[in-house]
């Protein structure tokens, strides 16, 4: 990689970031834009903005939240791998690793860190998955080399273990749960039709044990606030 403080910005790294905070976005790109070999090529706050700024701005890598408008994070990983294929895509999140890292792998990203870690990580993993290879963390790693299954058994249902045996789509209604949505709102912004919406509570509900809308109202809540 290019060290040479005087690099054009021609010959730089083009990242495109990807979250619904301006402010996470801005602050991300102030550190990005210093390094000497990274450049900043655009912002999006969504799946639609982000397929529109890649469109017009070719990065070379997408840094991608999971939580964004008009879908999530993973949905985005897949129209990129899909529409984007030379793009290489890296989640850098608040929500559990452990939950969401392999889901994030399966869907096309190169990579998974999340948001507590310190700057020169998330520099490092751009680099590194620019490169063709995996960047996580090691105990992430090394629970995918032991072929670990995701989560904990039993414990607090608002664990990890619990929302680590749902599907990509069942976690998505939960962090949507968890926001206050209702079932009619989660469908206009997911695109999906209402019985559809209450298909998936249903089988989340099922799957965590949850007896009632309400617990899982509860059960959202807390998921979405031990990872903020």
């Amino acid at each position: 990689m290019p060290t040479d403080p005087t690099t054009a910005a021609a010959d730089r790294i083009r990242v495109l970031l990807v979250d619904d905070h301006p402010v996470m976005r801005q602050g991300m790109a102030a550190i990005i834009n210093e390094e000497p070999d990274l450049t900043v090529c655009g912002q999006a706050e969504g799946v639609r903005s982000a397929i529109a700024v890649a469109s017009q701005t070719r990065p070379h890598v997408a840094l991608i939240d999971l939580s964004i408008k008009d879908g999530d994070g993973l949905e985005l990983i897949r129209e990129m791998r899909n529409r984007f294929p030379e793009v290489r895509t890296l989640v850098l999140s608040m929500y559990e690793e452990t939950v969401y890292a392999e889901r994030a792998l399966r869907a096309g990203a190169g990579g998974y860190v999340m948001k507590a870690q310190a700057a020169s990580t998330v520099m490092d993993a751009i680099r590194s998955v620019l490169r063709g290879r995996i960047y996580l963390s090691e105990q992430m790693s090394a629970r995918l080399a032991r072929g670990e299954r995701r989560g904990a058994a039993g414990g607090d249902p608002a664990a990890a273990g619990g929302a680590g045996h749902l599907t990509d789509r069942e976690l998505q209604i939960l962090r949507c749960v968890g926001r206050g949505l209702s079932t009619r709102e989660i469908a206009e912004e997911l695109f999906i039709s209402v019985k559809t919406v209450e298909a998936h509570r249903e089988n989340v509900k099922r799957k965590l044990g949850l007896a009632s809308s309400g617990e899982l109202l509860r059960y959202a809540i807390e998921h979405n606030r031990m990872n903020e």
